[in-house]
């Protein structure tokens, strides 16, 4: 799953870490972990978001997905709002709480396990169905919208690995570049120190 991920295999932006000043250095390499124990996941809840992770963006490296359970763990447990939802929709740490139950309702109505029992391609199909808003129908999904659930949890799957370094690395990201910042993007070129694509 792992090969072929990047056009760009010799770059690290880490390596010029040492051009940022020290908040920004700190910000981005706390996201290569150790992470603290979460505040809001209990443990089955951050195991469901990790499974759910490697679905989403297709990836199975455990770093990358301990950040991405980190991450939302944080958002979860944080008293800053979320910038927006649907009318209808229950706040994000309700919606993602309750739908992570109904989700494991599901599987177990449909297939006799919790989510996490049964095999990936049945948590695929699962997933596929609260997608297009078509799961199993029961009580639960009167007050957790299926396609809502399954857009957040898309969204803050999805933002929160593609803010994590290596990931960056791979899509040839240069970083946060401060304080020297990106000099020559307004005549359309990069940066010395930018990715370039190696040869084939």
């Amino acid at each position: 799953m792992q090969e072929n991920r990047t056009r760009y295999p010799s770059y690290n932006m880490l390596n010029e870490k040492e051009h940022w000043d020290e908040h920004t250095r700190e910000i981005v390499l706390k996201r290569l972990g150790p992470f603290d124990k979460n505040k809001f996941l209990t443990d089955h809840e951050a195991e469901m978001i990790l499974a759910i992770a490697r679905h989403i963006v297709y990836d199975e490296r455990k770093e990358i997905l301990n950040y991405v359970v980190h991450h939302l763990d944080s958002a979860l447990a944080s008293p800053i709002g979320e910038d927006q939802r649907k009318t209808g929709t229950p706040p994000r740490d309700i919606l993602i709480r309750r739908g992570l139950k109904a989700i494991d309702k599901l599987a177990e109505k449909k297939l006799g396990a919790s989510f996490l029992e049964i095999d990936i391609t049945e948590q695929l199909t699962l997933l596929e169905e609260l997608d297009k808003g078509k799961a199993m129908p029961f009580s639960e999904w009167q007050k957790i919208p299926q396609k809502e659930l399954f857009k957040k949890l898309a969204t803050e799957i999805v933002s929160a690995y593609y803010s994590h370094p290596v990931v960056w690395s791979e899509i040839g990201y240069g970083g946060p570049a401060y304080p020297r910042g990106y000099v020559r993007v307004e005549r359309y070129l990069t940066d010395p120190w930018e990715a370039k694509r190696d040869e084939a």
